[in-house]
């Protein structure tokens, strides 16, 4: 398994390995989008980051953005090597997605898709998934790190199309004549997740989040850690009814930032269930109180489960205010789950 570093560099797959190095994802600040000609403007796609290498002899590896090895998970895109990038060697940052029925990013699918490690074929045919490919890194031995983004786009353009549908390359509005507001509409209408700005002068930066790039998501998020459950009552009796979530201030302390009860599915919670059960410690892992009545009734768990919430707003206690799961992030490392620097 290749672990992606912040150098960019990563482990390779054995001597003598002709597969590429991973490289750690460039991470983009949140803003409204900038304007003018200076900038291009990307869909933003709600799936998995990955890092998709293939070697010349057409092996391909796909790294999730803390590095681990997702190849059995999506075998379908492991294929990759055999379609327009047969005999070249090339590195792809882009995101796996799995689309609804009305051709959208379908997170929930994904989701389901995520939990076998490797799937049968029902589940291929049933949840397929494909790779959005939104930067060149490499290609044919050529490091196009240090290239600027407009070069490294045109470059990723001049690809083939994949005929099997497995790689797609999504548009990007370049220029003065891009009009972000209403690119942003377009987004909320298709029930896209928001829009990426990028420099078109700015190279890639291996595992930094740059202001050369600004992501303006449509639903607002926050990556949180589970510390702890309660059961649930009525329908949910002898499952989860809430999770008690936390994030860590920039100090590394974990804190408790509210519990979550709603978006959940049947299979999700039954999922939970399973994962919660083998996590049970004695203590909160919280530095922080948790309100009276929600401790007294706690299961806590070990804080390696990370996963995404939506919200409305902070309260002024940093509390999240009507959060909703949107589901586990197994991409994700739980230390880098953090307190915005002031919750609002």
């Amino acid at each position: 398994m290749a672990r992606a570093t912040a150098d960019g560099a990563a482990g390779g797959d054995g001597p003598g390995a002709a597969v590429p190095d991973a490289v750690a994802p460039m991470l983009a600040v949140d803003g409204r989008p900038p304007t003018g000609a200076a900038w291009a403007y990307e869909w933003k796609w709600d799936g998995y980051r990955c890092c998709l290498r293939v070697a010349a002899d057409g092996t391909t590896r796909l790294t999730s953005r803390n590095g681990n090895d997702l190849t059995p998970t999506y075998p379908e895109l492991a294929q990759a090597g055999e379609g327009p990038l047969a005999g070249r060697s090339a590195v792809l940052d882009g995101e796996i997605v799995a689309l609804g029925p009305d051709g959208g990013p379908d997170f929930g699918r994904l989701q389901r898709r995520h939990q076998r490690r490797h799937p049968g074929r029902a589940l291929l045919a049933e949840i397929p998934v494909v790779f959005f490919a939104f930067d060149l890194l490499l290609l044919d031995d050529e490091r196009l790190l240090d290239h600027p983004y407009r070069r490294r786009r045109t470059a990723l353009e001049a690809l083939p199309a994949d005929p099997a549908g497995r790689i797609a390359v999504p548009p990007a509005q370049l220029g003065a004549d891009a009009d972000p507001e209403r690119l942003l509409r377009v987004a909320e209408r298709h029930g896209l997740e928001g829009l990426v700005a990028k420099r078109l002068d700015s190279p890639y930066q291996p595992g930094r989040r740059s202001p050369r790039w600004v992501k303006t998501p449509l639903v607002r998020t926050v990556e949180v850690v589970v510390g702890g459950w309660q059961a649930g009552a009525g329908r949910r009796d002898g499952t989860v009814g809430s999770l008690l979530v936390g994030a860590h201030d920039e100090d590394g302390r974990l804190r408790y930032v509210g519990h979550v009860g709603s978006g959940f599915s049947e299979a999700v919670l039954a999922d939970l269930d399973v994962r919660l059960a083998g996590l049970s410690r004695d203590h909160s892992p919280f530095v922080d109180g948790v309100p009276g009545p929600r401790a007294r009734l706690a299961h806590w768990v070990a804080p390696t489960l990370v996963g995404e919430v939506a919200f409305r707003a902070w309260t002024r206690e940093g509390r999240l205010r009507q959060p909703s799961w949107r589901g586990l992030r197994p991409d994700r490392d739980p230390a880098h789950a953090r307190l915005p620097s002031r919750p609002r």
